[in-house]
């Protein structure tokens, strides 16, 4: 389930013209007003949350044509190991009412927000170069994004889709600048200047949302994070059709260590007759999608699917980061320890989701974070991954 967030608001989403949802059934006051002078940089931060705070506007609703075939069907899928999987999904605000048909909740972006961020234009973006490449990594810049990875993934193809059922945890974070995520990939074109993404899972992220729970979330860029995409609905791209679930809303319950374990279960896939890319959240809730025309080489297919996590490490004091990825332990600690991903598919040529073939691993720094995969009858494909970050051997 995804526990309650404040300052909801209900509406319309017209962040492209003709299509998607939403209206108002405001559940919060509006951003924060601004005391005392007013500033430039204060007139910037009141012109963005006027873009993101969206008014209401009708739009057209759509449904995806066609869903992936050949997909686990989770209801009656057994788990080995007893996880607990992901039925019905609520949100305490529920408790406070609901957003009518064919409208979305939208987390309501507050002045300080946007102030967390390294600048206004920032806000709700990735830096440049955080994509993790497998085989392409030079050892004497490993850190020189600052990000740094621990993934599962399979190229020489093309791809249509990817699924995957994530392990969920509250990683803990040093410093209020970094984040640690959970995700999945969809990556189109080489690693140059023009790469497109679309990801989707779970993060913490003290500068996003001001806190330190564990977020749904989505984010897309046409060119390598320079000036196109964003996270969840902080600019125009992702078209949420759903009013059930929230973008950016706290996941609960979350994994204990040595105790219950909670998952959630995502899916990613081109509508093989419109073209959008679409996301399903657990086992029938459709959250919205991509359109088509955002992208280049996402137009077509994907050439790459990756799984697994990313933290950011600013070295602080000169020193690795001990922000956690994924339950902050490694991988050989094994299943109610460590984080896991189960169950990862593709989705081929002919719209079936199946098990992906040469999977490979990579992660930069196997001593600070890691990855191990396998294979059996109950969990498909899958793997292990994270670590602590700074230790004695990191």
């Amino acid at each position: 389930m995804l526990a309650p967030i404040m300052r909801l608001h209900c509406g319309f989403n017209r962040t492209i013209v003709a299509v998607a949802l939403i209206c108002c059934c405001v559940l919060c006051a509006g951003a924060a007003a601004f005391v005392g002078e007013v500033t430039r940089k204060q007139i910037a931060v009141e012109k963005r949350l006027r873009r993101i705070n969206k008014p209401a506007l009708k739009s057209i609703q759509m449904r995806p044509a066609f869903h992936p075939e050949g997909h686990y069907d989770e209801s009656k899928l057994v788990s080995h190991s007893g996880a607990k999987k992901e039925n019905t999904v609520a949100q305490l605000w529920h408790q406070n009412g609901r957003c009518p048909e064919g409208t979305i909740p939208i987390r309501r972006t507050k002045g300080e927000d946007v102030l967390r961020a390294s600048s206004v234009k920032r806000y709700g973006r990735k830096k440049h170069r955080t994509i993790p490449k497998p085989r392409f990594a030079d050892p004497d810049l490993i850190n020189e994004s600052g990000h740094q990875h621990a993934i599962a993934y399979v190229e020489g193809d093309k791809y249509y889709g990817a699924k995957a059922i994530i392990n969920v945890w509250e990683p803990k974070i040093q410093q209020s600048n970094e984040f640690s995520l959970s995700q999945l990939w969809i990556l189109g074109g080489s690693f140059g200047e023009d790469l497109n993404s679309i990801e989707a899972g779970w993060q913490v992220s003290p500068d996003l949302y001001g806190d330190n729970n564990t977020r749904l979330f989505t984010y897309w860029t046409s060119d390598a994070y320079q000036a196109t995409g964003c996270y969840n609905l902080l600019c125009s791209g992702f078209i949420q059709i759903n009013s059930d679930i929230a973008m950016g809303a706290s996941i609960s319950p979350i994994s204990d260590y040595s105790g219950s374990q909670y998952d959630i279960s995502i899916l990613v896939w081109k509508d093989p007759k419109e073209g959008n890319w679409w996301m399903q959240f657990g086992s029938d809730l459709v959250l919205g999608y991509w359109p088509s025309f955002l992208f280049s080489y996402l137009a077509d297919s994907a050439s790459m699917i990756e799984w697994g996590g990313e933290v950011v490490n600013s070295q602080p004091d000169g020193e690795h980061t001990a922000t956690e990825m994924g339950s902050g332990h490694f991988p050989e600690e094994g299943f109610g320890k460590a984080s896991y991903f189960r169950n990862i598919q593709i989705v081929d040529e002919s719209n079936n989701l199946r098990s992906p073939k040469g999977v490979g691993t990579f992660t930069e720094q196997s001593n600070c974070y890691d990855v191990q995969n396998g294979n059996n009858g109950d969990w498909g494909n899958y793997f292990y991954y994270g670590g602590p970050g700074r230790n004695s051997n990191c």
